[in-house]
Formats: structure tokens, sequence, C-alpha cells
């Protein structure tokens, strides 16, 4: 079986060193060029046409944001972020843009895991993403183009007494799909909506930021105790499980070593299930592994709503296929139909039907 060729770009040598470093020492894997700069980068992905990419963001003569839009617009290539997380905001804005993931920058200790990673991002099919005028992120503030968020929200105590909640599970692929589903829910939705995305621990909070920018809703990690409100998004940290207890309530579940997925989607969706049976709706959507299909085939035995990514649509076909394949997923929609279904189930609670393709 032939090798993955490895592009390396970073700025810092020694960084360069290092990847070069773990790769070649990884079965499968080699590098077939370095870049110091975005400039570099894109040329070396025409003439070298590495399998991936190991993207650094800051960098002189052309950014790596710059440098992503330019190689997914010419020559579709799958591409990992290493950034810094302090930068997670413009991580996630890389994301938006076509790379695949973004996690922060190895250490020798994370050989194993970090090539793992990158032979199975190899293997992942990119689509080519048209250029367009963006500005980076800058700052701890909201873009400019910060949606208007409408202060007349409806009211919590009613939602609590008979209202939907919605539990969104997704992992590769998943940022540019909730970038684009979130963005639709209108400034009044009704319900709560749970997001469980697998990220790298210290990426949470600045795609929570991210996502914030982007929507009408209000987007934030889910705190300790904190009651559900409706029309507010939550998302999970990778440092913990989200669970709720009976009153309505977020709980942060410890992690465990053992734990493969980080959040889990299971425990969310499971939790969901048990406190809201038919009142929930699980939604699935692209990502690697099985982490989900058993959470929402729970959420669909307590009697609530299931709607899942078609694969037309998804990333990657992983995750929601598991759980489709299984006859968990009422509902198989593409990703531009799963808003208007979910405003449809918010505002129809007592409707269980659901659309199929």
């Amino acid at each position: 079986m032939a090798e993955v060729r490895v592009l390396v770009v970073d700025d810092s040598a020694m960084v360069r060193a290092l990847i070069r470093a773990l790769v070649e020492m990884a079965e499968g894997l080699t590098v077939c060029g370095e870049a110091e700069n975005g400039r570099q980068a894109v040329e070396q992905v025409l003439a070298l046409r590495p399998e991936i990419v190991t993207m650094d963001l800051q960098m002189p003569e052309m950014s790596g944001l710059e440098a992503i839009e330019e190689i997914m617009a010419a020559r579709p290539t799958p591409i990992l972020v290493l950034s810094d997380i302090a930068d997670a905001r413009n991580a996630m804005a890389a994301v938006e843009r076509g790379a695949l993931e973004a996690v922060q920058k190895p250490s020798v200790d994370d050989g194993p895991a970090f090539t793992a990673r990158l032979k199975m991002l190899a293997g992942v099919p990119v689509i080519r993403h048209i250029r367009s005028k963006r500005s980076l992120i800058k700052g701890s503030g909201a873009s400019a183009a910060s949606p208007v968020r409408n202060p007349l929200l409806p009211d919590r105590s009613v939602w609590g007494e008979k209202g939907r909640i919605f539990v969104v599970a997704a992992s590769t692929g998943g940022p540019q799909a909730l970038a684009q589903l979130l963005p639709r829910l209108p400034a009044d939705f009704p319900a709560p909506v749970l997001i469980v995305q697998h990220i790298s621990d210290g990426f949470a909070a600045g795609m929570a930021t991210w996502l914030n920018d982007l929507c009408r809703l209000t987007v934030a990690l889910g705190q300790e105790s904190e009651r559900l409100t409706a029309g507010r998004i939550y998302l999970a940290d990778s440092t913990t499980h989200l669970t709720l207890t009976p009153d309505q309530r977020i709980h942060l579940q410890p992690r465990t070593d053992r734990d493969i997925y980080r959040p889990s989607c299971d425990v969310t969706l499971t939790a969901v299930a048990e406190i809201f049976g038919s009142r929930a709706v699980g939604v699935i959507l692209t990502g690697m592994g099985r982490d989900g299909a058993r959470g929402i085939a729970a959420i669909r035995c307590a009697g609530g709503v299931t709607l899942g990514q078609d694969e037309a649509s998804s990333v990657v076909y992983g995750m929601n296929r598991e759980a489709i394949v299984a006859g968990s997923v009422q509902s198989v929609l593409p990703l531009s139909a799963i808003a208007d279904e979910m405003v449809r189930l918010a505002r129809a609670p007592g409707q269980t039907r659901c659309k199929s393709l």
C-alpha cells in the first residue's frame, strides 16, 4: 500500500522538524515537502499533490486562512489545521473555509494520536470551495457582520411545560455543517438546542464564539447547573460530557481517560431521551465513527423525533450512516433542509410526523 504523503506548513523550522519526525516515525506516512508560508503551501500543493496538509495559520507573506482558500479553490486537499488555543476562533474560520479539523500543535508525546489522525483524515473526500472575500476575526468582540438578535424570545416557563428540546451530534465536518445549519434558526426559535461536536481540548470556547457571531440565537458553552432556556444554543465542551438533571439543568459529567469521543454524543442524547422522552429531537450530522447512534436510538425508543443528515451533503458519511442503517433515524434530510424541519417541529410540539426523502 502506498504511503500517505504529507505536506508540512509552518513558519517555524522547529515545528516543521518536530512534525516531520513524528510523521516519519509512523508507518504508512511520509513527508513529501515543507513550506514556511501560505504562498509556498499553495505552490507545493499544486506541484506535489499531497494526500494531506498540516497547516499553521499565523505565517508571513500569506496566512494559513488565505492559503486554505486558495488550495480549496484550486486543488481541494484534506487539511489539518495546527493552531494555538489562543487563536481558536481563526481555527474555526479555517474549518469554515474547508479545513477538515483544527487541533493544537503536537508535542513529542502526541505522536501516535497525531499520526493516526493524519491517516484518518487523508482518506476523507473534500470538495472545491469558491473563494470569497472575508476578513480575519480579530479581538474578542463580535464581528461587524454579527446578526441582530431578537430580544422577544419565547417564555421559558411555557417551554418547560411542553416544548421540545433539540440535540445535534456531529464530528468530522461538523463545524462546517453547524455554520450552515444554526444561522438558519430564527431569533424566536421556541426551544433550547444542545450541540455535541467532537473537538480538541481548548477549542470549544473559540467555536462557541465563532458560531455566536454567525447566529441569531445566542451560542455559548453549557455551564454547570445552568437552567435550559428556549431560544439558546448550548455547546458541549470537550473536557466534560454534557448531561441534564431532572429539573432541566445542565450537569457536566467528568471525562475519563477511557472515553474515546470527547465530548460524547451518546451520553448527551441518552440523557435527553431519559429526561424529556417524546419531547426530545435528536439530529445526527456528518462525522467519523459511531458515536451518537446509540443515543439517537434511545431518543426514538423514548418516543422522540430523530433526524439525520443525508450522505450527499455529508463530509463524512459515518456517524449518521450508523444511525440510519440501524433504523433509528426517522427522517433523512439534506443539510439545507434540517433547519426548516427543526423549526416546524419546535412550533408544533404536539406533532411527531417527520418528513422523509
